[in-house]
Parts: C-alpha cells; sequence; structure tokens
C-alpha cells in the first residue's frame, strides 16, 4: 500500500465502482468529471444523512486530482463531515484506487464539498441539531 491510504485507520468507504471503457479519456485516465460525479454522489449520502432530508451541493472547494485513475482500478470514495453551519456542512471527500489485484492502494483525489439542506420548496433549511 501507499500514500494516506495505508497510514488511516480501517473504514469504509461510502461507494466502491469500477470505471468502465466508456469513463475513459484519450490519455487512457478515468475522465475527471466522471471522478466528480462520484465524489458528489458519496458527499450527498453523507450530507443527506446528516440533514436528514434532502440537500444540494453548492460548492466545491480545494479539489485536488492528486493522481490518474486506470481502467482497472477499483474505486473507493470515502467522506466525512468536516464542518457545520446553520443549515449548510463540509463533507471531506477521498478518492483511493485499489490497483494490481488488490495489493496496492493509492490516493488520487481528494475535496471538500460544502451542500445545504434543502425544505419541500428546495429553499435552504436549518440542519436538525447535532
Amino acid at each position: 500500500m501507499t500514500d494516506k491510504a495505508a497510514d488511516s485507520a480501517p473504514r469504509d468507504p461510502i461507494l466502491r465502482i469500477v470505471p468502465r471503457p466508456a469513463d475513459i479519456n484519450a490519455n487512457g485516465h478515468i475522465f475527471g468529471g466522471w471522478v466528480l460525479s462520484q465524489m458528489d454522489i458519496a458527499g450527498g449520502i453523507v450530507a443527506g444523512r446528516e440533514a436528514q432530508g434532502a440537500v444540494a451541493t453548492v460548492a466545491i472547494e480545494t479539489m485536488e486530482f492528486i493522481a490518474p485513475i486506470l481502467l482497472r482500478d477499483i474505486i473507493s470514495v470515502y467522506a466525512h463531515l468536516e464542518r457545520r453551519g446553520r443549515s449548510s456542512m463540509g463533507i471531506r471527500i477521498e478518492v483511493v484506487a485499489t490497483r494490481d489485484g488488490g495489493r496496492t492502494e493509492a490516493r488520487v483525489t481528494e475535496g471538500l464539498f460544502t451542500f445545504v439542506a434543502l425544505d419541500e420548496n428546495h429553499r435552504p433549511r436549518a440542519l436538525p441539531p447535532a
């Protein structure tokens, strides 16, 4: 194992997915937009649990593509609550690629996504008490 992933305590991914050939770009790497989509899905799951309802992504901060994702990688997307406001929350999202038949892990992408809790009219609402 390599990178930060090897130093982390065991944890469960929010998503685990294998990119398909349609997700690859001309350089043989996975499209950045595909990765962002997976991160947004995982972050939305964590934010929705915290908000106990609907949420929307309102910002992506400190996005960093660290290493390319390759076609045969197994992608694990980890996410956790990093900050909590009145109606918004920051979800830290990390993507780890498992390679070489499971012998290698590499942290490939990381970012901080901001979500806001929504009411039934799709307007911001206060988060429930922590």
